[in-house]
């Protein structure tokens, strides 16, 4: 093995943190949508909200760029969100063809709200845990940070 080769894992784990990471976004979910009063929205509706409230202003190009989606599927999740008073759309100053993002103050209440409930709720579960598991969480943190980069500059194929 030379020093630029990554070292061979076994597929096993591998495979296991995928579906349980799968597995507990999916359970959280559901358990959040089960306190939620607002009408539910789809995933890829959500991503683009989150996107925008940390990128305020962010093009409809870009969002798609991040998300991995089509432009054209990023332009129907706007539109919906622009008719759900979550997202407005604003005209480029420096390129008058293309749109600026920001969401409303509706959806910063919304998402603040799911975060505080989505925090509460992994804060019970957590706290359930033995000290030593909650420690091997915190400890595991910077290398899910690093999963996720890692997932996110890996090339998309067929770009």
């Amino acid at each position: 093995m030379t020093a630029t080769q990554p070292e061979a894992l076994d597929a096993a784990p591998a495979d296991e943190f995928s579906t349980l990471l799968a597995g507990i976004q999916r359970l959280v979910r559901r358990r959040l949508r089960q306190t939620a009063h607002e009408p539910r929205l789809r995933g890829a509706q959500v991503e683009l909200l989150r996107l925008v409230t940390d990128s305020p202003g962010l093009r409809v190009s870009a969002a798609a760029e991040e998300l991995c989606l089509a432009g054209n599927s990023v332009s129907t999740l706007v539109n919906q969100l622009v008719a759900l008073g979550l997202l407005r759309r604003e005209t480029d100053p420096a390129d008058r063809r293309a749109a600026l993002l920001y969401v409303t103050d509706a959806a910063v209440e919304r998402i603040e709200a799911w975060r505080r409930r989505r925090r509460a709720l992994m804060e019970e579960v957590v706290a359930g845990l033995p000290a030593d598991q909650r420690e091997a969480l915190a400890h595991a943190l910077p290398a899910l940070r690093l999963v996720a980069e890692g997932l996110r500059t890996l090339p998309e194929e067929g770009r």
